[in-house]
């Protein structure tokens, strides 16, 4: 059950044949796979970062006080989560290891089950047979709310590869059932700040400690969330994971052993990025700019979108259903454009490609183009 990382492929090292057919383009290659931030890093970050450079010594595990204290101030501004504990926040390297070793870090092992959504970012798959536990791959709360042997529930709204958003009640119930069983509840929230359609404009993307969802209490309950998409941050690996202070207390203690410690100088670059809303703003604008080209853009190629309700992807098939990822993804590379398989995601995605906003607007208007005349 354990996870063997020699036998495992990287799923994005099997691609080769396409790049090279996607990149064989006389126009050149348009990247909408991985969906890595080509925007410049906003100038409040950079100076902060610049001004705690000057780190000549250990900083702390926990974080500063003013970074816990930032992202409880942000909770209650943005997401409708007051009176965060800032003893309950921990800055993390980056969210994918938080994910990766979140099963490890809580000491699970054989005979404990990881329950995380059937069409689902592969790293909690990877993390629970990394620990030795073994991952359920299910959206139906039934199938799992009776087991004694579930120890963590991975929730992931907005979803990555969907962008589906999850409501309120639906969260509701997942909390009620971990709880009845004393599993762990931890909440991927990383798209969060980027909604395109209504109720989740108007209204905000429900965070698991939303009091709505948790009663007031966020006894069990994580939520974890990176400022690469926001902020355009991937490189400084900012983020953190906030809710139980019990929880995040067992974290930091095996943390501060393994010294598993964000930087100074990014620390402070994250509280400029928590406390400045103007940037986020105009960042999310510039996607919904190339979002709502590149969809375009599909209807004229015979492609819908489906879910997409959020988040910095589109979740893409051909008009007439489901068809082979593979098919799809050679079709669009034969186009120059590169897209990510959605059997990267599970079985439930092999109709689909995932199709990223993060490209520049000269290299979006030229897949638009590709795709329109198509």
């Amino acid at each position: 059950m354990g996870f063997h990382p020699l036998e495992d492929a990287y799923p994005w090292d099997t691609l080769g044949e396409y790049v090279a057919r996607a990149r064989s383009h006389p126009r050149g290659l348009v990247d909408l796979s991985i969906g890595t931030p080509v925007d410049p890093t906003p100038d409040v970050v950079r100076d902060a970062l610049a001004a705690a450079s000057d780190a000549h010594g250990y900083p702390t595990t926990h974080g500063t006080a003013a970074l816990r204290e930032a992202v409880a101030g942000w909770f209650a501004r943005t997401r409708g989560v007051a009176g965060l504990d800032p003893d309950g926040v921990l800055p993390t390297i980056g969210s994918k290891e938080l994910v990766g070793l979140l099963p490890s870090l809580l000491g699970l092992g054989p005979g404990d089950v990881v329950v995380h959504p059937r069409t689902a970012y592969p790293t909690y798959d990877v993390g629970a047979r990394l620990a030795g536990a073994t991952p359920l791959a299910t959206d139906d709360v039934d199938e799992w709310s009776s087991r004694s042997d579930v120890r963590l529930v991975w929730v992931n709204s907005p979803s990555n590869p969907t962008g589906r958003v999850a409501d309120v009640d639906e969260l509701r119930r997942v909390v009620e059932a971990a709880r009845a069983i004393g599993a762990v509840v931890a909440s991927d929230e990383c798209y969060a700040l980027l909604p395109w359609t209504e109720p989740w404009v108007s209204q905000g993307v429900p965070s698991i400690l939303d009091p709505r969802v948790c009663g007031g209490s966020h006894d069990g309950l994580l939520a974890a969330y990176s400022l690469s998409k926001q902020s355009n941050l991937a490189g400084y690996r900012a983020a953190f994971v906030a809710g139980d202070v019990a929880l995040v207390g067992r974290l930091l203690a095996t943390r501060k052993h393994l010294g598993m410690i964000v930087p100074a100088p990014v620390q402070a670059a994250m509280i400029a990025a928590l406390d400045d809303d103007a940037h986020v703003a105009a960042q999310r604008a510039v996607y919904l700019r190339r979002r709502s080209t590149l969809q375009r853009a599909l209807a004229d190629a015979g492609l819908e979108v489906d879910h997409s309700e959020a988040g910095l992807y589109l979740w893409t098939r051909p008009a007439g259903g489901p068809t082979d990822c593979f098919e799809t993804l050679g079709d669009l590379a034969g186009l120059g454009i590169l897209v990510g398989p959605g059997a990267f995601y599970g079985p439930d995605g092999a109709g689909h490609v995932r199709i990223a906003l993060t490209a520049s607007d000269e290299r979006v208007a030229e897949a638009a183009a590709r795709l329109s005349g198509a």
